[in-house]
């Protein structure tokens, strides 16, 4: 058994300050020369992106990992932790929403993925308009849920050392050990997208991270979280390492579009794509030609935002279309299939032309949010239910003669009208897949299953 530490950030509501304090720490403990293993519960992407950013430090490179327990099993998220934990000195969770929001009720929340890991959750709480009324806010989350380890609480928002004084006091009333306080500061807000945190290049997430790291470093007991923190970590399951193995004999050359415009990938699903083969990477904005391939995946991104240069970038959009004329293998999710389609129209009603593969268009105009798990059936295709998450503001604006190969529900198995469309061996949906455990999905995009 190897000593680690191990917490996960917990708030009592979304907006509370989560992220902010995530990527300063993951940022402030690699500074001081440990090795530094992020996680976000739930299936959101961007935060991972930025995780990837705060803790990849000084030439070394970590990815984020997503820990979900609606798109995976218990035991498969258990098994990602620890293998992606084992080369760390310190594994960073990051919780979503509130500590007990989940797909229904507690199911996939914060606390279920903090019960099932055993780790220490420490609150993440804005005291911007409160004091002593902490106390009962703690003592709720403290005895709600038996065996939850809430090992201590950070306060954000608050501009005074008096103020913390009550909140100080408020904790340990509580039973909970305060560690420290985060005053305002506008110089280190996060901006945000209509769908999320800013992932532009023109923002400069570097500079922000370090000023978050610097700011926090001042009033957090940062060293007093970490001996908080102390785990056992067992050995990965052979079960899980089996699994690993299990898909390796045919190896394929897989092309995967990665630049500012689609770049919405989990990076469980790009592992499973290197046991299958060589990963190439492209840009569709960049690239002139498409690399020779088995496979072309299209992950999600923000093409509305650079419709401008994908649309402009010809050669690309006709080589993709070429190939997919070919009858080759190309999976294409959100964005991705967005970029598959015969135009995208932005906000203003300017039509813009994409690939041409699928007989549809899409639309920015009149956009709303859609959002949820989805349970996906490929009656007679693909044995195992596939499970992702749907998060857009899009929408088909025109929708041809397209194949529709799955059933699609949601959390609470309700239908949704979401679809899988086929054309020749082109896949394309506006559901983001996880197969991280449905490791043979790849095979079947292949056609050699």
């Amino acid at each position: 058994m190897d000593t680690h530490r191990a917490f996960l950030l917990a708030a009592p509501s979304s907006g509370s300050g989560k992220t902010t304090l995530t990527l300063a720490l993951l940022r402030i403990l690699s500074r001081r020369g440990l090795r530094v293993q992020p996680f976000k519960c739930g299936p959101d992407y961007l935060d991972t992106r930025l995780h990837t950013l705060a803790a990849s430090f000084d030439g070394r490179k970590v990815d984020g990992i997503n820990l979900d327990t609606f798109m995976s099993s218990g035991a498969h998220v258990r098994d990602l932790f620890l293998r992606c934990s084992c080369n760390a000195d310190v594994s960073v969770v990051e919780g979503v929403m509130g500590l007990f929001d989940g797909a229904e009720k507690a199911r996939g929340s914060s606390a279920e993925i903090a019960g099932l890991l055993d780790i220490a959750v420490i609150m993440v709480v804005n005291a911007k308009s409160m004091a002593y009324s902490a106390a009962p806010l703690l003592h709720g989350f403290r005895t709600f849920e038996p065996g939850l380890r809430l090992a201590g609480v950070i306060f954000n928002q608050v501009n005074t050392r008096s103020h913390y004084r009550f909140l100080e006091a408020a904790a340990l009333d509580a039973g909970v050990e305060p560690l420290g306080y985060v005053p305002r500061n506008e110089d280190i807000a996060i901006s945000e997208r209509h769908l999320g945190l800013n992932t532009s290049q023109g923002y400069d997430r570097e500079a922000v991270i370090e000023a978050m790291a610097a700011h926090v470093e001042k009033t957090v007991a940062v060293d007093r979280l970490l001996a908080l923190a102390g785990k056992e970590l067992p050995q990965v399951s052979e079960a899980y390492a089996c699994r690993e193995r299990s898909f390796c004999e045919t190896r394929s050359v897989i092309a995967v579009a990665r630049d500012e415009a689609f770049n919405f990938l989990y990076a469980e699903n790009l592992s499973v794509l290197k046991d299958h083969g060589e990963i190439v990477y492209f840009s569709p904005m960049e690239d002139r030609r498409l690399p020779k391939a088995d496979l072309l995946y299209l992950a999600g991104g923000y093409p509305e935002l650079y419709v401008q240069r994908l649309a402009a970038n010809r050669a690309m959009r006709e080589a993709i279309a070429a190939y997919c004329a070919e009858g080759r293998a190309a999976y294409a999710e959100c964005g991705g299939m967005m970029y598959l389609g015969g135009s995208l129209r932005t906000a203003d009603g300017t039509p813009h032309p994409m690939c041409g593969v699928l007989d549809l268009d899409t639309t920015m105009q009149g956009a709303r949010l859609t959002l949820g798990y989805r349970k996906v059936h490929l009656e007679g295709l693909y044995p195992q239910e596939l499970r992702g998450h749907e998060f857009h503001y899009s929408r088909i604006d025109r929708q041809g003669e397209l194949q529709n190969i799955a059933t699609v529900s949601d959390a609470g198995d309700e239908r949704c009208s979401t679809a899988l469309f086929r054309t020749m061996n082109t896949f394309a949906s506006y559901v983001h897949l996880y197969w991280g455990e449905t490791r043979d999905f790849p095979e079947f995009l292949m056609g050699r299953r």
